[in-house]
C-alpha cells in the first residue's frame, strides 16, 4: 500500500484505518522521515490537538485516533479547508473512520481511505521471503496476522497478546467510541461467535444466549465490526432484499480468536486473505469487489463467492484434507457458468484442474499468490 499512499498524500487527507496493532502508526512513519505526530490518547498531544500548534514546516503531520475527538471531522475539514496541504495530513485509526462521523461536517471529496489488514501469506510470501510457506501457514492458523505475535512465533507470547488486545478494545475503545457499559455481554457474544466461525449466525440464538433482543444483538455486532474485530460475510442472491433478510456469517480479523478443528481456522485465514485482497483493490485501485458465500433451498453451500461490479466471478471452497472435487461447484455452476472455481485444500498430495475449469489446489500455494479475478 504504501507507494499508493504516496501517491496520494499531496492531493488528499489519506485516512489509514484497521484493527489495532496491526502496524498503521509503523507505516504512516515509514512514509516521510519529516513528521510531526499528535496520538489523541496522549494528554499532551490533546492540548497541542486543540491549539493546532504542529510544525507546519514537516512535510507530514499524523494524527492518531482522531475519531476521538468530538465533531473530528468538523475540525478536521476546518484545517484543511483553511490550510490545505502541505503538509500532508494522515489520520490513523483503530474503528471505521467513516462510520463515526460524530455530527459534524462531511469530508466528502477531502480524503483517500486506506484500509491496514494483518499480515497474510501472500504478504509473507512477497515481503518476508519465508523458505517454508507450509510452516508459516501453519503459524498463521495459530497466532493470526497481527505483526507482534506472528514475528515472535511462540505460544507464550501470543496467548498473554491476545487477551491483552481484546481488552484494551473492549474495556478502553468500546467504552470512549460507544459508551456501551455492557461489557461482560458482549465479552460473552464474543466467545459464541469464536464457535460459530464459518456458520450462518442466527440473531434470534444469540438473543435468547445473551437474553437481550434481536436489535440489541444487531447493534453489538455492527459495533464489533467497526472496531474491526469481525468482519461479516453475507449470503449472495440477486434479490438485495432477499439477502439482507438471511443469516450471514462472521469472521474474525484474528485467526487464533477461532476456537474449533483445524478446518474453521483454515476457513477463517482464507476468509480473511480475500478480505484483504478485496479492501486493497478498493482502496488503492478504485475497483468495487465484495465477498459474499453461496447457499441455496437444499443447504447446498460453497464457502466464498467474491463479485467484481455485480457479478460472481470466484468460487472458493476450502477444505482441510480432501482429494476429490466438491460436487457443489456444479449445483451453483448452472446459474454462474463463467465463474472461476477453485477448491483450496491444506493437506494435499497433488495439485489437479478439470475439465469444467475448476482447480484443486493447496492452501500455502493458492494463498501466497493470491489474486482475484
Amino acid at each position: 500500500m504504501e507507494k499508493y499512499i504516496q501517491e496520494d498524500l499531496d492531493k488528499k487527507i489519506i485516512l489509514l484505518t484497521g484493527p489495532r496493532q496491526t502496524g498503521k502508526t509503523t507505516l504512516s512513519k515509514m512514509l516521510n522521515p519529516d513528521y510531526d505526530y499528535f496520538n489523541f490518547d496522549n494528554p499532551d498531544d490533546r492540548l497541542g490537538l486543540q491549539e493546532k500548534s504542529w510544525d507546519r514546516s514537516k512535510k507530514l503531520v499524523i494524527f492518531n485516533e482522531l475519531h476521538k475527538l468530538k465533531n473530528w471531522k468538523s475540525w478536521l475539514k476546518g484545517v484543511y479547508d483553511t490550510e490545505g496541504i502541505p503538509p500532508s495530513i494522515l489520520v490513523t485509526g483503530s474503528a471505521k473512520l467513516d462510520t463515526y462521523r460524530k455530527v459534524g461536517d462531511s469530508l466528502a471529496g477531502r480524503f483517500f481511505q486506506f484500509r491496514l489488514h494483518p499480515l497474510d501469506l501472500k504478504e509473507i510470501h512477497n515481503f518476508l521471503n519465508p523458505g517454508n510457506l507450509e510452516a508459516e501457514l501453519d503459524k498463521l492458523l495459530f497466532s493470526g496476522g497481527f505483526p507482534e505475535p506472528f514475528l515472535n512465533g511462540t505460544t507464550r507470547f501470543y496467548n498473554r497478546w491476545k487477551k491483552s488486545h481484546l481488552d484494551i478494545i473492549l474495556k478502553q475503545d468500546l467504552i470512549d467510541l460507544e459508551n456501551v457499559q455492557q461489557i461482560i455481554q458482549i465479552e460473552t457474544l464474543i466467545q459464541l461467535l469464536k464457535h460459530r466461525v464459518g456458520s450462518p449466525i442466527s440473531y434470534a440464538s444469540l438473543s435468547q444466549d445473551l437474553q437481550c433482543s434481536d436489535k440489541t444483538v444487531k447493534r453489538w455486532l455492527m459495533i464489533l465490526e467497526n472496531m474491526y474485530i469481525i468482519f461479516k460475510v453475507p449470503p449472495f442472491h440477486k434479490n438485495i432484499a432477499r439477502a439482507i433478510q438471511k443469516a450471514p456469517k462472521f469472521y474474525f480479523y484474528d485467526t487464533g480468536q477461532v476456537i474449533g478443528e483445524q478446518g474453521i481456522k483454515l476457513e477463517n485465514t482464507v476468509a480473511c486473505a480475500i478480505q484483504k485482497e478485496i479492501h486493497f483493490r478498493e482502496d488503492c485501485f478504485g475497483e468495487t469487489k465484495k465477498l459474499f458465500y453461496l447457499r441455496n433451498k437444499d443447504k447446498k453451500e460453497i464457502d466464498f463467492c467474491t463479485t467484481s461490479g455485480d457479478d460472481p466471478v470466484l468460487m472458493v471452497e476450502v477444505k482441510w484434507k480432501d482429494n476429490s472435487l466438491s460436487s457443489n461447484f456444479e449445483v451453483f455452476r448452472k446459474f454462474f457458468p463463467q465463474l472461476k472455481m477453485v477448491q483450496v485444500v491444506k493437506e494435499l498430495k497433488k495439485e489437479k484442474t478439470f475439465p469444467n475449469g475448476a482447480e484443486i489446489r493447496t492452501a500455502h500455494n493458492w494463498l501466497s499468490t493470491l489474486t482475484l479475478p
